[in-house]
C-alpha cells in the first residue's frame, strides 16, 4: 500500500494543476446539485417494529386526521378566573381563529369546550392539528404558527405556541468558523509557517465542502435527520484538518532531510498517507457499522458522517500533495528554508518535549499505569447512573419557543401535560372497538401515575379510537417510562382488538430501549474489529489487546464525565446547559463509533513509528521513546484541533443535543490522546518490552502484510537508480 500511495502522491504533485482542476470541478458540480436537489431534513426519530411506531402507522391509515403533527398553544390570563369571563373567552376564541388560519392547520380545539383549563381558571391549552407531519411543516408555516396570539399578548396575556411542530433543524450559525479559527492558530503554532498552515486548512475546507455538498445533493432521495449534516460537518472538518496535518508534517520532515519536493511528498503520502488511509478506514467502518444495529435514522447518520470522512481521506492523499507542490519550500519556517540540506542526508533528530516526556513516562511506567487506570476508573463512576432518552421541550434551550411553551404548560397543569400518551384501540368492526374502549379506559385509569384519560376520539368508520393519557410525571422521568410499560401490560390481554400505546413520549422510550439493547452488540463489534485491524497492521497480539483496552478506558471515562455534566448537572453552567436531563439515546453508540476511529488514528501514528524503529534494530525501550518523540507534537496538534472543532459546538450552539455530542467527542479525544495514547500506551509498551511485538509464526504467515510503515516502499526506493530519486518535479 505504501508504494502505491507513494506513486499517487508523487503523481499528484507533478500533475498538480490537473488535480486541483478536477477537485474544483467536483466541488462546483456537487454544489450546484446541492442547491437544486436539496431536500428537507427530518426532526423525528422513527423506529420500525416498535409498538409506538406500529400505532402511528395504523393511525396514518385509518385515522389520517390524527396522524399529522400537533401543536399545543399554552395560554395564561393576567389573573385567576379570567378565562371564565366574557372578555377572557373572547381572547381565547381569537387565538383559536388565528391558529386555524395558519397554513396547513386543519383545526384547533376550543379549550373551554373540552375542559382544557386549569382549576384556577388562569391557564388553557389550545390543541392544534396540522395536516402533514412535523417534517412537512415548512419555515413559513412554522413562523406563522409562532406568531399566533400576538394581539392577546399586547393585552397582557401570555401565549406560547409549542408542540412537535416546532422541532426544526438546529442552526449551526458561525460555530464551524470558530472551530476553524482555533484550528488555524494551532496549525500556525505547530508549523511556524503561514503557508503550511494555510495549505493544510485550505485542503481540509475543500474536502468538507465537497462532502457536505454531496450529502445535501442526496438529501432529496435519502431522508436525513436534522443532526446528520451537523455530525458530518463536525467530524469531516476535524479529521480533514488532522489528515492533512499528518501528511504536511511528514513532507516538511522529508524536505529537512534533503529530499526534493516531489520525492518528499511522495514519501510523505507513502508513509503518513498509509496511516491516514488506515485511520480513515477505521472511522468509516465504525460509522458504517451502525447499520448493524438496524436503526434507520442512526444508519443514515453514520453513513453521512462516513461519507465526509471518505472524502477527507481522498482529498488528503491527492489534493494535499498538489497544493504542497505549489507551495514548494515555503511550507518550511523562513529560518529553515535556506539551511535545508540537499545531499539527502537525514537531519539529526532533536530532543524536544516528546522525547523528554517519553523518557519520563517509561522511567516511571508502573506508577504512571496505576495512576492512569485509577484516575480513569474514578471518572467512569457516574456511567452507572446513565439514563437515555430522546430530547423533549423541557431540555430545549432557555428562551426558545418550545421551551417557553413547555415551562408555561408545566406551570399551569403539571409536567405530565408536556408528555401526553396516546392509546390506539383498533378493531375489525365499529362494534368491537366500541365494546373495548370502556374496558381499556378503566384499565388505564387504574394504572399508577396516570393523572387523567381523555374521552375517546373515533375515526370516520368507527373502527379506530384514540384515547389521550396524561401522566403525572414528565416525558423523560423514570416514572413515566415505568408507566408506559405498566399500561402496555395492563391492556395487553384484551381480546378482539389491537391496543397500542404511542405518542412522542412512548416513541422516545421505545427508541431508547432498542438503542440500549444494541449498545453491547455494537461495542463487541467495534472492539473485535479494532483487535483484528491492529493485529493486521502491527503484526502483534499484545499491541491490539492493549489498544482495545485503552479504547474501553476512554469510552468509560468519557461517558462518566458526560453523565456528570449533562445528566447530573455538575458544571452545567460552564457549558451553557440550561436544564440537565437524560443523555440523547443515540449518543453512546455514536460516541463509540467515532471515538474508535479517532483512537485508532492516534494509536497508528504513535505505535507505527515505535514498530518501525524496533524492526530496524532499536531496543524496545528506545523504539518507544523514538515513536513518542517523533509523533507527540503532531498528535498533540491533531488532538487540539479536534477538541477545538468539537468544542465550538459546545460553547457556541444552543441545541442541547448537538452540545452534548460535541462535548462528549471533545472530552473523549482529550482523554484518548493525552491520557491513554501519550501516557498509558508508552508506559505499557515500555513494560512489555520486546514481548509487545510477539506474533505466532503460523499467524504471521496467515496475515497479509499491509506495509503501513513503508518497509516495502524502502525496498522499492533502494532498488531504484540513484538518479531517479533526485529528479526534479
Amino acid at each position: 500500500m505504501a508504494t502505491l500511495l507513494y506513486r499517487l502522491g508523487r503523481g499528484s504533485l507533478r500533475r498538480r494543476r490537473l488535480v486541483v482542476a478536477i477537485w474544483l470541478v467536483v466541488l462546483v458540480g456537487l454544489g450546484l446539485a446541492a442547491a437544486f436537489l436539496r431536500g428537507p431534513t427530518a426532526s423525528n426519530f422513527t423506529m420500525p417494529g416498535t409498538e409506538s411506531q406500529r400505532a402511528l402507522d395504523l393511525l396514518s391509515q385509518q385515522f389520517p386526521a390524527a396522524s399529522g403533527a400537533t401543536g399545543t398553544i399554552a395560554v395564561k390570563a393576567p389573573a385567576d378566573g379570567q378565562l371564565a369571563t366574557p372578555q377572557g373567552q373572547a381572547v381565547v376564541k381569537e387565538i383559536i381563529q388565528e391558529a386555524t388560519a395558519v397554513p396547513g392547520v386543519v383545526g384547533a380545539v376550543d379549550p373551554l369546550a373540552v375542559g382544557a383549563v386549569s382549576p384556577d381558571g388562569q391557564y388553557a391549552l389550545v390543541q392544534v392539528q396540522f395536516a402533514g407531519g412535523a417534517d412537512e411543516v415548512d419555515d413559513a408555516q412554522r413562523a406563522a404558527y409562532e406568531k399566533v396570539g400576538a394581539s392577546a399578548e399586547a393585552q397582557g396575556w401570555q401565549v406560547a405556541p409549542g408542540g412537535e411542530v416546532l422541532g426544526g433543524e438546529p442552526e449551526v450559525g458561525s460555530t464551524e468558523a470558530i472551530g476553524v479559527a482555533v484550528a488555524a492558530v494551532v496549525l500556525v503554532v505547530t508549523f511556524g509557517s503561514l503557508v503550511a498552515a494555510g495549505m493544510t486548512m485550505l485542503n481540509a475546507l475543500i474536502g468538507v465542502a465537497v462532502g457536505m455538498a454531496g450529502l445535501f445533493a442526496l438529501s432529496s432521495t435519502v431522508e436525513l435527520t436534522s443532526t446528520a449534516p451537523i455530525l458530518a460537518l463536525m467530524l469531516g472538518l476535524a479529521v480533514g484538518i488532522d489528515y492533512s496535518l499528518f501528511i504536511t508534517s511528514r513532507h516538511r520532515q522529508n524536505l529537512l532531510d534533503g529530499l526534493p519536493p516531489d520525492e518528499a511528498v511522495g514519501r510523505a503520502v507513502g508513509t503518513a498517507g498509509s496511516a491516514v488511509v488506515f485511520a480513515g478506514a477505521t472511522v468509516v467502518i465504525a460509522l458504517a457499522g451502525l447499520a448493524v444495529v438496524d436503526i434507520p435514522f442512526l444508519t443514515v447518520m453514520g453513513l453521512a458522517a462516513a461519507g465526509t470522512v471518505t472524502v477527507a481521506v481522498l482529498v488528503a492523499i491527492t489534493l494535499q500533495p498538489a497544493l504542497l507542490g505549489f507551495a514548494g519550500r515555503k511550507v518550511l519556517p523562513r529560518r529553515l528554508r535556506g539551511a535545508t540540506p540537499v545531499d539527502g542526508t537525514p537531519a539529526p533528530a532533536r530532543s524536544g518535549f516528546g522525547f523528554r516526556w517519553a523518557r519520563l513516562v517509561t522511567r516511571l511506567r508502573v506508577p504512571v499505569i496505576l495512576v492512569g487506570l485509577l484516575g480513569l476508573g474514578l471518572l467512569a463512576v457516574p456511567t452507572s447512573d446513565m439514563r437515555l432518552a430522546l430530547p423533549d421541550a423541557g431540555t430545549a434551550a432557555g428562551g426558545s419557543p418550545a421551551r417557553v411553551s413547555n415551562d408555561l404548560i408545566t406551570e399551569g397543569f403539571g409536567p405530565g401535560f408536556t408528555g401526553r400518551l396516546a392509546v390506539v384501540v383498533a378493531g375489525d368492526t365499529p362494534q368491537a372497538t366500541a365494546a373495548a374502549v370502556p374496558q381499556v379506559t378503566a384499565l388505564v385509569q387504574r394504572t399508577d401515575d396516570v393523572l387523567a384519560v381523555a374521552p375517546p376520539q373515533l375515526s370516520p368508520d368507527g373502527r379506530t379510537a384514540l384515547l389521550g393519557v396524561v401522566p403525572k410525571t414528565g416525558p423523560t422521568d423514570a416514572a413515566t417510562e415505568t408507566l408506559v410499560h405498566d399500561i402496555r401490560h395492563a391492556v395487553g390481554g384484551i381480546q378482539d382488538v389491537d391496543v397500542l400505546l404511542t405518542g412522542a413520549t412512548a416513541i422516545g422510550i421505545d427508541v431508547s430501549e432498542k438503542l440500549a439493547d444494541a449498545l453491547p452488540i455494537y461495542l463487541v463489534l467495534v472492539v473485535g474489529l479494532s483487535v483484528l485491524l491492529l493485529m493486521l497492521v502491527f503484526r502483534s497480539l499484545l499491541v491490539p489487546v492493549k489498544a482495545a483496552l485503552g479504547f474501553l478506558l476512554t469510552v468509560a471515562a468519557t461517558f462518566g464525565i458526560t453523565v456528570g455534566v449533562f445528566q447530573q448537572g455538575h458544571l452545567a453552567d460552564l457549558v451553557g446547559l440550561d436544564t440537565p436531563g437524560p443523555l440523547i439515546s443515540f449518543l453512546p453508540i455514536l460516541l463509540i463509533g467515532i471515538l474508535f476511529g479517532l483512537a485508532m488514528d492516534y494509536e497508528v501514528f504513535l505505535v507505527s513509528r515505535m514498530r518501525e524503529d524496533f524492526v530496524h534494530g532499536d531496543t524496545a525501550q528506545q523504539a518507544t521513546i523514538n515513536g513518542m518523540g517523533h509523533g507527540a507534537r503532531v498528535v498533540t496538534a491533531a488532538a487540539l484541533i479536534m477538541i477545538s472543532v468539537f468544542g465550538g459546538f459546545v460553547f457556541f450552539l444552543h441545541d442541547p443535543v448537538i452540545k452534548s455530542i460535541g462535548f462528549a467527542l471533545a472530552v473523549g479525544v482529550a482523554i484518548d490522546a493525552f491520557v491513554v495514547r501519550m501516557t498509558i500506551v508508552p508506559a505499557v509498551m515500555s513494560l512489555l518490552g520486546s514481548r509487545a511485538w510477539w506474533l505466532p509464526k503460523w499467524l504471521g504467515r496467515a496475515l497479509p502484510n499491509v506495509d503501513i510503515e513503508g518497509e516495502g516502499l524502502r525496498a522499492h526506493l533502494a532498488d531504484r537508480e540513484p538518479a531517479s530519486v533526485g529528479r526534479p518535479g
